[in-house]
């Protein structure tokens, strides 16, 4: 577990990410509305040189970034609006990940997840921080934890 006492914890969190992510992993973040997964998924799209604010990609559900824009491809996905996890199949996020990191939120809709993915899940407690538990996949434990 990894205490995050506010949002820059949060962003910290996201930019030691940003140091040891790789395109074809990817980044599963789970946790209630407001538990801070797209502030840490902005801390690491910064980190990786996107100059700008990453939007939430709840509305576009997949949000890619290229370079320049980034060091390496990036796809922010939100799947809160998807419904079945068949849906999720039609994103190709199979083939996005040949060549990008992939960063997902609300993941527990897809249905599946792939075996490199290091799974994040956020929650609030009682004095508004929030706390962070990883699940740690094989190709993860060296650069786990990342600060």
């Amino acid at each position: 577990m990894i205490a995050l006492a506010d949002e820059a914890a949060t962003l910290a969190l996201g930019a030691a990410l940003a140091r040891v992510a790789r395109p074809g992993d990817v980044i599963a973040l789970s946790g209630d509305l407001g538990a801070g997964k797209t502030t840490l998924a902005r801390g690491l799209l910064a980190a990786l040189g996107l100059e700008e604010e990453a939007p939430s990609p709840t509305f576009a559900i997949v949000q890619p970034y290229d370079v320049p824009e980034t060091r390496f491809p990036v796809t922010h996905v939100d799947l809160y609006r998807i419904d079945d996890p068949e849906d999720v199949e039609e994103l190709g996020l199979d083939d996005l990940l040949q060549d990008s990191l992939l960063i997902i939120e609300w993941p527990e809709r897809a249905g599946r997840l792939w075996p490199q993915t290091l799974q994040l899940a956020l929650s609030r407690t009682a004095d508004g921080a929030r706390v962070l538990t990883a699940t740690v996949p094989a190709s993860w434990e060296s650069r786990w934890p990342p600060i």
